[in-house]
């Protein structure tokens, strides 16, 4: 890789995953729902139906589909972690896998959470980029990363804007659970979390790190839905 090349990675990945108090028109704003993420209008991003739209939430039905993941990262930082995840898959989309294959970029990267149970306790936390339709059913695996299929989910959903701090994503998260809680959904969410705790909520992150306005960023919280349930 050129050393102009070097520098430009370096400067993409410090800006995405950055604590920089550097501020958009409504950095830190969240509960706007049907905002759609410019880059999907330029890169593939996955396909949803929504399922409702309510108060400061909305619920989405995922269709299947492929990701590429790291091992679990333990940090204490979303921001440090995130930055660490997103190298190693930046390498695999550059050619680092088993074929040697580049692969075109994707949005959103997300990075699932399993928070500490205190303020310096480290947290772990995985880090996925959505593999392009074209790749779903020979994506190469490469060492260190994982390939996860997922089946048909659904995803409650609060969306915020700004560059992510460490300090944003327990708070959005915590917002979006207030916004569900007493409907159906917090049921069935609460439900499936039982089944498996890996996981307590995930960061979609959409935007380029060079994109200063018109942000989108979400908080997801994936469940499984019961007969009888959907609206």
């Amino acid at each position: 890789m050129a050393v102009s090349d070097l520098f430009k990675l370096s400067f993409l990945v410090s800006a995405l995953f950055s604590n920089s108090n550097l501020q958009t028109e409504k950095d830190g704003a969240g509960g706007g729902l049907g905002v759609f993420p410019p880059t999907c209008s330029r890169i593939e991003c996955p396909s949803y139906d929504v399922v409702q739209s309510g108060d400061g939430f909305e619920i989405r039905r995922y269709n299947s589909s492929m990701w590429v993941s790291t091992q679990p990262i333990d940090d204490i930082s979303f921001v440090d972690s995130g930055r660490i995840g997103f190298l190693q898959l930046f390498d695999y989309i550059q050619g680092k896998n088993d074929n040697n294959q580049k692969i075109e970029m994707t949005a959103p990267v997300l990075t699932e959470v399993k928070a500490s149970d205190g303020p310096f306790c480290t947290s772990s936390f995985v880090v996925s980029f959505y593999v392009p339709k074209q790749n779903q059913a020979t994506a190469p695996s490469a060492k260190g990363l994982r390939l996860q299929k997922w089946g048909l989910t659904y995803v409650a959903v609060r969306q915020f804007s700004g560059f992510i701090k460490d300090d944003d994503v327990g708070q959005q998260a915590a917002a979006l659970y207030a916004s569900i809680a007493g409907t159906v959904w917090l049921d069935a969410i609460e439900k499936s979390h039982k089944k498996d705790a890996s996981t307590e909520y995930i960061v979609a992150q959409y935007n380029s790190p060079f994109e200063f306005r018109n942000r989108v960023n979400e908080i997801w919280l994936t469940f499984d839905l019961e007969d009888g349930l959907a609206i």
